[in-house]
This record gives C-alpha cells, structure tokens and sequence, in this order.
C-alpha cells in the first residue's frame, strides 16, 4: 500500500518503521527538514519537507497515488485539515489523532462529515489501558477482544508463586482452570509456551480466558484480583482528564498531584469529587503527606519519561500501590523492562496498533479480516483477531490436523456468545471470531498461519 504520514513525532515514527517493515510504501512528511531526513535514511522511506495541511505539499508527496494518509502532528486541527485535503485531492482513506478532549466528545460526527476512516486518540486510549488495570491489579497489562468478552492478560511470578516448578500443561490439569498460557519472558528471551515449558520466578506470563476464568485462575494462585478502591495521579494532562472521567464512574477515590495551578482549577471543577493537589510532583514531603505509602495505586502521568519513572520507583520504595508509569518514549523500552516498574503504559504503541490493525484490515485477503491487533511482546509477539470467512482453508478441520508454523497459537475460539479455550479436538467454522499468538509477526489473514 502507499501510505502517506504527516507528522514525524514519536507517534509518526514508530508508524514509519512498523509499516516500512510490513512493506508498505512509506511517504513521510514534517515541517523539520531534520526530522524528515533522519526517517527517509534510517528506514530508506520517502520524505517531503513541507507543511502536509497544503495541497501543493500532498501532492508533492503522492497523495494522487495514495491508498491512506495519516495525520499525526501535535496539532488536533492541522490533522483534520490534512485529512480533509486529501479527501479533496486524491481518492484515499484517512486517519487523524485527535487529541482534545473537547474535539474528542465530537469524534463521530467528525468522522462522519469530514470522511475520516479512524480517529485516534492516543491520550484516551492510554486513560481505558490503565483504567482496565487498576480493575485487575494483578495483570501488568489487559488487552481485550471480541468486545470483552476474552482478555490477553500478562502478570509476573512473585517469589514463593505456586506456579513456580509447575509447567504448561501442569497449570489445567492440577488447577482446573479454563484458560490457556501463550507467552513466557524470562530475561531477554521471549517463549510461545508449548506445554513442557516449566515457570521460574520472575517469569512475565501471558494468558487468554474470559473475565470470569481468568478472575477464578488467580483466585487458585493466591493474587489479588480486586480492582483498587484509591488512585493518586502524578500530572494533570490530558491522559488524567480522561482517566478521571473513568475512575468516577467506578466510584474509585482519586488523588491528583499536579504543578500548574489552570489545570488543578480545571480538574477540580470539572470533577468535584476528585482531590486536586497543587505541589510539584516529585516533592516527596506532599506525596507523603497525601499517602502514596497508603494508596492503592499510583500512576506516573507527568511529560517526562524519567520523572514518571523516578516517582514510580520511590512509590514502590515506601508502599505496597499498584504501579503505572506513562512512557512517551519507545527506545529504551529495553532498558526500562529490567527496572521493574510494573505496568508501563506506551501512548505512541497503542497508536500505532491501532493503526496497524486498520492497515491490515485494509490489505485482507478471502479467508478473514483482522479485527484486533496487540504487541504482547514487543517487536516478537503479537496477537489477532480475525473474524473468519467463508471458505477459508482453515474451517471445518480439527486443530490438530492443521499443519500449523512454528511459534503459532491458536488461543481463542469465539462462536456467538461461546468462549472456546481449544483443544485438539476443537474445529474453526465460518463467523468465528479467531484470537491468534504469533511470533510470526505481520498476520493478513488467518491462513497465513499454515505452512
């Protein structure tokens, strides 16, 4: 596909480079000479330095041409102006990052009168991530598909874990438990789990269940799986205001910690139930004062990547909380695996999965359609859904028969309202919604998963 990205921030960026790798043509386009030449070399992509809201810019950079342009700057109304534009100039589907919360409320009827294909928006996406977690405290990350009706959920084993020494196949058998284990991190390395695999301490686990057996499995493993009843919130951006919104609802006590003294009126008359603080955020006699030591989460939401992660750390350091650190930066996400930070939330990651998710939607081929696309480990794992047409090659035969690739797994069958954890025995049937584990990475469609 011709892809068209205007923007390169964080967000533009990561999607430059996953949809480059995926073999898409990639077009980009900033205002920043710097910014453009620095992409086109390191990814050998094409660059057109200019401001993409123009029609002599599109046009320069292929927009007759185009399958999709995407519009990531950091401005709301520049995005829909290049958005516009191209529907005006070429004949290609368009997606824009929308950040406001005031443009945010208006999203459909923007999608509908400007013709847009997607609207993201990164700071809401990330506020329903960390509101998922702080439901299930145990989980370091919650991805869910078929509309909630199945969970991806990744959690760590603790020392003196009841799963240590226990392998894959052992975990059914001897806990009678309705899920089924797809990933294993230990150290650098990252495992499809096949059913000898044996846990140790420490192991990042992934699995897939629905909400009621997952809750259940960790009932048997002795976590906690009550959502948290108090959060403080490090930062008042845009991320906060939706997370407060969220919170409310859940009737969760919350705590925001924040330094300029507009956003805290802003906060606190908006939510009148919400405790609005103004200290800098990283005073530790306030955060004292205020409990981190007590509360039941703490989540790291400053603009500052080693801020957030410094105030997670001291968190850790003088309580038990469930911790949240925001990342805006993807490139030492390395690094920041080993500092045990619990659960880390990345906005530009789930940005560009949701676009890639869109991208791929766009190139399926007869046998199904990607619906929901997930790292679960990024860079080597990720998961799918595809909802399954007629005539594909992989119905109507038992699983075990399948010549499947290696480091595939098929780890949920959703048939109407049924929830299936397969087994060999289980057959895939046309309507299905199909969840996929792969460390075969850029999944079209689900016949891509046989030899």
């Amino acid at each position: 596909m011709n892809i068209i990205i205007v923007g390169c921030g964080r967000v533009g960026q990561t999607l430059a480079a996953q949809l480059n790798e995926e073999g898409n043509n990639i077009t980009v386009v900033d205002v920043s000479a710097d910014s453009v030449n620095e992409l086109t070399v390191r990814h050998d992509i094409m660059g057109v330095v200019g401001n993409g809201a123009t029609h002599t810019v599109q046009q320069e950079a292929g927009i007759d041409r185009a399958d999709l342009l995407i519009a990531v700057t950091g401005s709301d109304e520049l995005n829909m102006l290049c958005c516009l534009i191209a529907k005006k100039e070429g004949d290609c589907q368009t997606v824009a990052r929308i950040q406001n919360p005031v443009y945010s409320a208006e999203a459909p009827y923007l999608k509908d009168e400007l013709g847009l294909a997607m609207v993201i928006n990164p700071e809401y996406a990330t506020a329903r991530e960390i509101a998922r977690v702080l439901r299930f405290p145990s989980a370091i990350k919650i991805e869910t598909f078929a509309k909630g009706r199945v969970e991806l959920l990744k959690f760590r084993l603790p020392e003196g874990s009841r799963l240590i020494g226990m392998s894959v196949k052992d975990v059914v058998a001897k806990l009678h438990c309705d899920i089924l284990v797809c990933t294993v991190e230990r150290d650098d390395e990252a495992y499809i789990a096949k059913g000898d695999f044996v846990f140790e301490e420490k192991d990042i686990i992934s699995i897939i269940a629905s909400p009621k057996n997952a809750s259940d499995f960790f009932k048997k493993i002795d976590y906690k799986s009550h959502s948290v009843k108090s959060v403080m919130i490090a930062g008042g951006g845009e991320t906060t205001h939706y997370l407060c919104d969220i919170l409310q609802k859940s009737g969760i006590s919350v705590k925001v910690i924040e330094s300029d003294l507009d956003t805290c009126e802003e906060i606190a008359d908006k939510w009148r139930d919400v405790a609005v603080i103004h200290s800098d955020t990283s005073d530790k006699e306030i955060l004292l004062e205020e409990g981190i030591d007590r509360v039941g989460a703490f989540v790291a939401l400053t603009e500052v990547d080693e801020e957030n992660i410094l105030l997670s750390l001291y968190a850790k350091s003088v309580g038990d909380a469930k911790l949240i650190t925001r990342i805006n930066r993807v490139d030492y996400d390395d690094v920041i695996r080993h500092l045990d930070l619990d659960t880390t939330v990345y906005p530009e990651s789930i940005t560009a999965d949701m676009i890639l998710r869109y991208v791929r939607a766009m190139k399926n081929t007869v046998g199904s359609n990607v619906e929901t696309l997930y790292n679960v480990i990024k860079g080597k794992v990720e998961a799918s859904e595809f909802i399954v047409k007629e005539n594909s090659p992989i119905t109507d035969t038992p699983l075990s028969q399948l010549r499947f690739k290696d480091n595939v797994l098929i780890a949920a069958i959703l048939r109407g309202k049924t929830v299936i954890i397969p087994r060999g025995h289980d057959v895939i049937k046309t309507g299905d919604a199909v969840v996929i584990v792969s460390g075969v990475m850029a999944l079209h469609d689900i016949c891509d998963v046989l030899r």
